[in-house]
């Protein structure tokens, strides 16, 4: 969507698709010393040694990185009123260095908040790197209506 986008302009069903986002070791490495220090995600002999088989990307990252591509494929344009949070996350599979991230979001539910001039609008996303799906959460963002101020 290149225009402006409401909350009248989302309607359950609906389906969205971004991506495509390659996950670089080194950025793997950053995010993991800023955010996430376990040495799964900061140490390839110790990442070979845990469950995951290998050096991973924190799943918060992997949210970091899903919520950038929805930024910049539609709350961008959006008139985004924040939103009400995560109810469901769920890290799947390891995203490892040189994956190709995308995403699809899926409109599940779409309500007017009964006083204000915005509404809920209830979210599945889906996360796939180029073999299988990585993450899925469902998240209640907030836009604004038409006309709104």
């Amino acid at each position: 969507m290149s225009h402006p986008v409401y909350f009248e302009d989302f309607h359950v069903g609906q389906k969205f698709d971004f991506g495509h986002y390659e996950v670089t070791k080194e950025e793997i490495f950053e995010f993991a010393r800023e955010f996430d220090p376990q040495p799964h995600h900061l140490e390839e002999e110790a990442a070979k040694r845990s469950m995951l088989g290998g050096l991973s990307a924190s799943g918060w990252h992997v949210c970091a990185i899903a919520m950038r591509m929805a930024v910049d494929g539609i709350f961008a344009k959006a008139q985004s009123r924040g939103g009400k949070g995560v109810e469901d996350c769920r890290w799947l599979r390891p995203v490892r260095p040189g994956d190709i991230l995308r995403i699809e979001i899926e409109i599940l539910d779409v309500s007017p908040h009964p006083r204000k001039p915005m509404g809920f609008v209830r979210m599945k996303w889906d996360v796939f790197n180029q073999r299988e799906q990585v993450t899925s959460m469902v998240s209640t963002p907030i836009f604004g209506f038409r006309g709104a101020a």
